[in-house]
């Protein structure tokens, strides 16, 4: 079973585009929450992801409520920079579930509150801000594919 990445309420076409493309070389499932910042047919999305389009598994999701029903059960974990795990020191499954927020404002409070056991960080110094969104999905994803022995 694949990793699944879940990109809640993206604004950023361009990062998506490049997910998408992590998401499409490591046989990842990218998961989109709605609303979205941009179109799905937005240009600057398909010439980040163009390529690769055929070997992408991509699931639209209407709000997270929605996304939540059809995946009551799974290895979830949360994306911020607010956590105290950091994100080498958990286990993961192939059944994992990786969160990642909106460019803007990262993922909901009420999300990193009712999971706070399952939040986690890439550690980083605390002058910036954060890593740019593709980035940060790459490394995460990335990590749980060693754990898993590229399974890829």
């Amino acid at each position: 079973m694949p990793l699944n990445i879940v990109l809640v309420e993206p604004e950023i076409p361009q990062n998506t585009g490049n997910i998408a493309r992590t998401c499409a070389v490591t046989g990842s499932i990218l998961h989109l929450v709605k609303p979205l910042g941009f179109s799905v047919d937005d240009k600057h999305l398909k010439r980040a992801g163009l390529d690769y389009c055929h070997l992408l598994d991509i699931h639209y999701h209407e709000s997270l409520d929605d996304f939540f029903k059809k995946y009551p059960e799974g290895d979830f974990y949360f994306s911020t920079t607010k956590a105290k795990i950091l994100y080498t020191d958990v286990k993961y499954t192939e059944n994992s579930f990786l969160f990642f927020g909106k460019e803007t404002a990262g993922l909901p409070e009420s999300l990193l509150k009712k999971y706070q056991d399952r939040c986690i960080r890439i550690p980083m110094r605390s002058q910036a801000r954060s890593l740019n969104l593709s980035n940060s999905v790459a490394i995460i994803v990335y990590e749980a594919l060693r754990q898993l022995n590229f399974p890829i």
